[in-house]
C-alpha cells in the first residue's frame, strides 16, 4: 500500500500530536475440530464485517491523550464485540507491529492475542449484544485456514474479499509467525495479492 511504512512501537509512539493512533486485535484459539470430518480447522481466526462491507479486525482509534494503546484498544473491544471480551486483556506484550500512513497522518497498531477456543467461543455467542454490533460492525467470521481439495475454496477465496488498509496482509503475516498455515503457503498467497 502506498505511502505506509512499518515503524517500532516507541517511533510511532514518538510521531507527535497530528498523528492519530489507531489499534486493532486478531484474536486466536487453537482448534481441534474437523470439517466435514476430515479437513483440520487448525486454530479459529477472527475477523469482522465492518460497515463499509470489508474485512478488518476489531478496534478503532484510541485516544493518547486519556488513555493507552493498549486502554483504547480494550475499550474498541469491548463496544465492538461485547462484555464477553472484558475477560481477555490485550497487552503491550500483544503488540506485533505499527504502520504509518503519510497521507491521513494514522498510525496503526496490530496486536494478536491468543484465547482459549471456550473464551473465542463466548465472544462469539456475545458479540451480536455489543454496543456497535449493526452499527460499525455487522457481524464476525471465522478465516477458514485450509484450502480445499479444489484450489480455491477456503482460505484462497476468503482473501479474494476486500480488506480494509493492510488488514490482509497483517492477516498473512500473523498466520506466518504463528505457523498456522503449512509452510510456503504464505508467500503463495502473498504474490497472488500482488497480481
Amino acid at each position: 500500500m502506498a505511502g505506509v511504512r512499518k515503524l517500532e512501537l516507541e517511533e510511532a509512539l514518538a510521531l507527535g500530536p497530528k498523528w492519530r493512533h489507531a489499534c486493532h486485535a486478531l484474536l486466536y484459539a487453537p482448534d481441534p475440530g474437523l470439517l466435514f470430518g476430515r479437513v483440520p480447522l487448525r486454530s479459529a481466526v477472527l475477523m469482522q464485517m465492518r460497515f463499509d462491507g470489508r474485512l478488518g479486525f476489531p478496534g478503532g482509534f484510541v485516544k493518547l491523550q486519556e488513555e493507552s494503546l493498549e486502554d483504547g484498544l480494550n475499550r474498541e473491544l469491548r463496544e465492538e464485540l461485547g462484555e464477553a471480551v472484558a475477560a481477555i486483556r490485550v497487552e503491550r506484550a500483544d503488540h506485533r507491529s505499527s504502520r504509518a500512513v503519510s497521507g491521513p497522518r494514522i498510525v496503526t497498531h496490530f496486536y494478536v492475542k491468543r484465547l482459549t477456543l471456550e473464551q473465542l467461543v463466548a465472544v462469539e455467542i456475545g458479540a451480536p449484544h455489543a454496543k456497535d454490533h449493526g452499527l460499525e460492525v455487522l457481524g464476525l467470521v471465522r478465516v477458514p485456514l485450509y484450502t480445499l481439495h479444489d484450489g480455491v475454496g477456503g482460505l484462497p477465496a476468503f482473501l479474494d474479499n476486500t480488506f480494509i488498509g493492510t488488514a490482509r496482509e497483517q492477516l498473512l503475516e500473523a498466520l506466518q509467525d504463528l505457523g498456522l498455515l503449512e509452510s510456503g503457503s504464505v508467500s503463495r498467497f502473498k504474490i497472488s495479492a500482488l497480481h
